[in-house]
């Protein structure tokens, strides 16, 4: 699903298989000024990368269904496009930084909608849009 926003508005991949959580999500980038694409799991997600250019910033969660979770997935971002940052969640498990891949950053759940903002800006370098 993806919402219109102000052209040059920066391109989040939001990866969440939780709906509520995906909604929630949705919902603070959108209000942050996002273009959000959002999909279920790690797969869905590879899928899109390989067809659409121009994503600054993945956001995933770690623990998902299909073939990889959220930690293999940012080590393939992070091979196959090395320009996109990767801010990993997760209520689960806590992953130590050799565990991520370089341009990434680790947010545990809960987090407050400005915490979610401010850590996706610090990993991908890029300001707030204007929402």
């Amino acid at each position: 699903m993806t919402r219109p926003n102000p052209p040059g508005s920066p391109v989040v991949l939001l990866v969440e298989d939780e709906p509520l959580v995906r909604i929630v999500n949705l919902e603070i980038l959108h209000e942050a000024g996002f273009r959000v694409i959002d999909a279920n799991d790690a797969d869905e997600a590879f899928e899109i990368l390989k067809r659409r250019s121009g994503i600054k910033a993945v956001l995933t969660d770690v623990d998902m269904p299909g073939s990889m979770n959220g930690l293999e997935f940012a080590r393939l971002v992070a091979q196959g496009w090395p320009e996109v940052a990767v801010l990993v969640t997760s209520g689960k498990v806590q992953p130590s930084p050799q565990d991520l891949p370089p341009r990434s950053a680790f947010l545990p759940k809960p987090y407050m909608p400005g915490d979610l903002i401010e850590a996706l800006q610090r990993v991908s370098g890029a300001d707030a849009p204007a929402p």
